[in-house]
């Protein structure tokens, strides 16, 4: 079983996008034994919160349904429970050094770097949920690629 956690600012846009994305690819692809998909805030600033409203509109607009996802934070002892940690933007990168080690560095991927590179701009400040979930979904297809091929 491989375990990847995606990783935002707050859990309520990117990350939860990421994971419900990212749950439907493997799910459809006949994988959902094999690899195991959740999501983590490096913030505290919206624990307990659900995924923000346009976020759950925009899944919801590609048939996902994110109901019961709230902001979970990530934690110190997440760094041995995960075989992959995928965080959204540069900003992320920094921060989660912080929180789980240095012991993490090889398990730490940007998601758009499956993908040609790049950030996942955060739509909580663009407003672009539209733009964000097809960057989301673009690097999800990448990482499910470079699953099948590295990992599985």
């Amino acid at each position: 079983m491989i375990k990847i956690c995606f990783i935002c600012h707050g859990n309520i846009c990117r990350s939860p996008m990421a994971e419900f994305i990212m749950k439907r690819l493997v799910g459809d692809a006949g994988l959902d034994d094999r690899i195991e998909i959740c999501s983590r805030a490096i913030s505290n600033e919206e624990l307990g919160n659900p995924v923000y409203p346009p976020a759950k509109e925009e899944l919801a607009r590609h048939g996902l349904s994110c109901n019961g996802k709230y902001a979970v934070q990530l934690k110190p002892d997440d760094a041995d429970r995960y075989d992959m940690f995928i965080i959204m933007d540069e900003w992320n990168e920094m921060r989660i050094g912080g929180i789980l080690g240095r012991s993490v560095s090889g398990k730490v991927h940007k998601l758009l770097d499956f993908a040609g590179g790049g950030d996942v701009e955060d739509p909580w400040y663009t407003r672009k949920f539209d733009i964000a979930y097809n960057d989301i979904e673009r690097g999800c297809r990448g990482l499910l690629e470079y699953l099948k091929k590295e990992l599985l």
